[in-house]
């Protein structure tokens, strides 16, 4: 019986980027999504892991869902915590020389967040995460033909998304 090859965990931080990304569709929240990258990989190096393919990232995608589904019922069978101030802003060096990108980047990730599971996964693997449509196919068991329809809707909504955050901000001069 093949199990397949060790997950190496030395090669497991050539994934981290993309994986942050991933994370950060799913949460809405880079704080959030940087714990739930966290807790991925916590996991994965808990014990020794037997791949079947050479598909290393994948493995780490499915993983990744999957504990963010895990938390995310278990929070829902928590009391709800208050949120932090709108205005509260942790300082973030990477982004403080481009203020813009961040907050445009923000405000993509929510709308992502928002969306409903199965375009926010479809979006996340292609667009986000990298994967091309027979990956994302294949990690979300569905049709490539799915995941097409997925994006091309999930795209849509997170354009419209977009412009209704920014609708009546720019006023027209005549």
């Amino acid at each position: 019986m093949n199990e397949g090859r060790l997950l190496e965990p030395d090669s497991l931080g050539d994934h981290v980027d993309r994986l942050y990304r991933a994370a950060w569709g799913l949460c809405g929240s880079r704080e959030d999504a940087e714990d739930l990258v966290q807790e991925t990989y916590a996991k994965v190096l808990s014990k020794p892991r037997f791949v079947r393919n050479s598909d290393d990232l994948g493995y780490l995608l499915r993983v990744l869902r999957n504990t963010f589904y895990s938390s995310h019922r278990s929070a829902m069978r928590r009391p709800q915590t208050t949120a932090m101030p709108e205005d509260f802003e942790p300082a973030d060096a990477r982004t403080a020389m481009r203020p813009e990108d961040a907050l445009d980047a923000r405000e993509v990730f929510e709308v992502i967040a928002g969306l409903a599971p199965d375009f926010r996964d479809a979006l996340i693997a292609v667009d986000v995460a990298g994967l091309s449509y027979r990956e994302a196919a294949k990690l979300l068991g569905a049709k490539e033909a799915t995941i097409t329809s997925r994006l091309f809707r999930a795209r849509g909504q997170v354009a419209n998304g977009m412009d209704r955050g920014r609708s009546g901000v720019v006023e027209e001069k005549g």
